[in-house]
């Protein structure tokens, strides 16, 4: 959801979340989302520990979100206090969503660890390119594309999007 807030919209199945999950927050937020969600605490406890994901369902529609806590990296904590807030239409609630900078490097991570053949993150980082392009904190993303390994695939991305800075 969050490229389609930056980016060019689209359909997607599930939401991703990352979270500042602890132990301590499973029992409430299981009795927050009640009958509304499958929310095994289990699997939430499971995910804490490996700093992994767990899968909610919303029952009602079957949607999936996914809740990924935040990794206990310089980067990870970083883009985690930034967000910004945003509504996907006009008019709508605005919730908290990654910075476009942000979801470009998540994407061209995926991207990469993915094998580098996903055409739908590979879109979703040149949709956020094309219609974020005056908005873009360029140095922030240079400085942390280059410490994350991935400046070669932002040069490539920014070429193939026709990007002009």
């Amino acid at each position: 959801m969050a490229s389609s807030a930056h980016g060019s919209p689209r359909a997607t199945n599930d939401v991703d979340l990352v979270v500042d999950l602890r132990t301590e927050h499973v029992a409430p937020l299981c009795a927050a989302l009640g009958d509304t969600f499958y929310a095994p605490a289990e699997r939430l406890h499971e995910a804490i520990a490996r700093r992994s994901c767990a899968n909610l369902l919303h029952l009602a529609t079957g949607y999936k979100v996914d809740v990924f806590g935040c990794r206990a990296t310089e980067y990870d904590r970083l883009a985690l206090s930034r967000f910004v807030e945003r509504s996907l239409e006009p008019g709508t609630r605005p919730f908290h969503v990654a910075t476009a900078e942000d979801i470009l490097l998540r994407k061209l991570e995926w991207y990469r660890s993915g094998g580098e053949v996903s055409d739908r993150q590979w879109n979703d980082v040149l949709g956020i390119l094309r219609l974020r392009e005056r908005d873009l904190d360029r140095a922030y993303l240079e400085r942390w594309a280059a410490r994350l390994g991935l400046h070669g695939l932002l040069a490539r991305a920014q070429r193939e999007a026709g990007d002009r800075h």
